[in-house]
């Protein structure tokens, strides 16, 4: 973060000055919600939430260097060496901070949404426009009200592109982002059924993501996967159609298609990108049919900012995966890990049986657990993904968790013999021990509360220890 001085920082949150006899110039350096990570310079934030208030770590934010706090309630005691200012919602007025400060950039700001694969998309656009640029990106998954405030107040004089993360549970949220990013690009990757019981339907689900537009200025770009059922929809809506300037892609619907595809390789997915009359040869350092959307995705906005196709390609050959997103642990004895265990929801978990189905070890064991925030919808989405695991060639089912047990059923009900149900990871741990064998890949996933990595790692360390 670039230096601010303390009377912008009043006007950007709308706040009331508590401390007197403050210099109005005092200059800060960084702005922080962790007293534990505060430096010289820092304003605190005093986030209040369920189950915690920021406010019992003001005094040690102080202490620790930050010169100031944002606090919702007045406190006991006010530090002489501080200044104070009171705000009616500490989350809401990082979000107002980050919103004048990302204004003052004069930026590339790409926003990227969807049900699946957000995390992906952006790391995979961000080691692109790396070759050119000095990009920020969003930490981790960082794309709630909270995180994407975080990731722009990290901007500075150096940072020449932002890509930007935007998660949602409701809708308005992507919204509420869009107003403070107020992104110059927008990407949504697919709409599936990720919180379907928080929000009832995909066709509300595709209403959510497409609030990302709201915040789009007139001519800005907008990259989208032709081969969603729902974003379809938008090649008919006139209005967005004039606003915007949209690139489809997608297998072979697209202004930019896929072709040749190789998604049964070991390390990587090889593939034929083609816009209009060129082609070029695209090898992507991960697992997975569904990874030629971020290829060509991050291909259609490298090339939008001046990127060369050899810039691009490089980018591409450089992205790595973010841990516990289709992690591939090859462990020897031709075994391999599969750890897809940061979160799931249908249309991930089918994608990953795919690319288990595709593994060249003559085992293919399929570890899943619950999948979480699907409301009414839990029992059937869940036995969807069984039916389809069923009519792969999977030599092994092992469900974890209550409503995994659904997957399980349905498996079993479509002619899958080998299937076997836990309730918890320990009680799966002693059976999952016996399958690391020789000539075989194991995959896991599940909703991150479920901890399934927990025994992804248990198989890799067996796995090692008996080479």
């Amino acid at each position: 973060m670039e230096q601010i001085i303390l009377e912008d920082l009043i006007k950007a949150v709308n706040g009331e000055l508590l401390s007197k006899d403050v210099n109005l110039k005092t200059v800060i350096k960084g702005a922080s919600s962790d007293n534990r990570k505060v430096t010289e310079g820092d304003v605190f934030f005093a986030f209040v939430g369920e189950n915690m208030d920021g406010h019992r770590f003001v005094d040690a934010a102080i202490e620790a260097g930050a010169c100031g706090a944002i606090v919702s309630k007045i406190p006991e005691k006010m530090e002489d060496n501080a200044f104070y200012i009171k705000v009616e919602d500490t989350i809401k007025a990082a979000g107002d901070l980050a919103k004048w400060y990302r204004s003052k950039f004069n930026i590339p700001v790409i926003g990227v949404t969807g049900s699946v694969g957000k995390t992906t998309m952006k790391d995979m656009i961000a080691s692109v426009l790396s070759q050119k640029f000095n990009v920020l990106k969003t930490a981790a998954n960082f794309n709630n009200n909270i995180g994407l405030p975080r990731t722009l107040l990290g901007i500075t004089k150096e940072t020449q592109v932002c890509v930007v993360e935007m998660g949602m549970n409701h809708m308005g949220e992507i919204d509420y982002l869009v107003d403070i990013a107020k992104p110059t690009c927008a990407v949504i990757t697919n709409v599936g059924d990720a919180h379907i019981g928080n929000l009832g339907s995909r066709e509300n689900i595709f209403k959510a993501k497409s609030e990302i537009f709201n915040g789009l200025k007139e001519k800005s770009l907008a990259v989208m996967n032709a081969d969603d059922e729902y974003l379809k929809k938008l090649r008919n809506d006139k209005v967005k159609n004039e606003k915007f300037r949209f690139v489809w892609v997608g297998e072979s619907n697209g202004d930019i298609i896929a072709k040749n595809i190789e998604d049964s390789l070991k390390e990587c997915v090889k593939f034929l990108l083609v816009e209009d009359k060129e082609e070029l040869l695209v090898t992507v350092p991960a697992l997975g049919r569904h990874m030629i959307y971020p290829a060509m995705t991050a291909y259609a906005i490298g090339k939008d900012l001046g990127m060369t196709d050899e810039e691009i390609i490089k980018g591409i050959a450089a992205y790595v995966p973010t841990a516990m997103r289709m992690e591939a642990w090859n462990v020897g004895d031709n075994i391999t890990i599969y750890n897809d265990t940061y979160n799931a929801n249908p249309q991930s978990m089918k994608a990953g049986l795919t690319t288990l189905s595709k593994s060249i070890t003559s085992v293919k064991v399929a570890v899943l657990g619950d999948m979480l925030e699907l409301g009414d919808m839990e029992e059937k989405l869940h036995r969807e993904v069984g039916s389809f695991a069923a009519g792969l060639n999977l030599t092994t089912l092992v469900t974890v968790g209550k409503r995994a047990e659904y997957i399980a059923a349905a498996a079993k009900e479509c002619g899958m013999s080998d299937v076997v149900s836990f309730e918890d990871t320990e009680s799966a741990i002693v059976f999952l021990e016996s399958l690391v064998k020789k000539d075989t890949t194991l995959y896991f996933k599940a909703s991150h509360a479920m901890a399934l990595e927990k025994i992804a790692v248990f198989c890799k360390e067996v796995a090692e220890k008996n080479k």
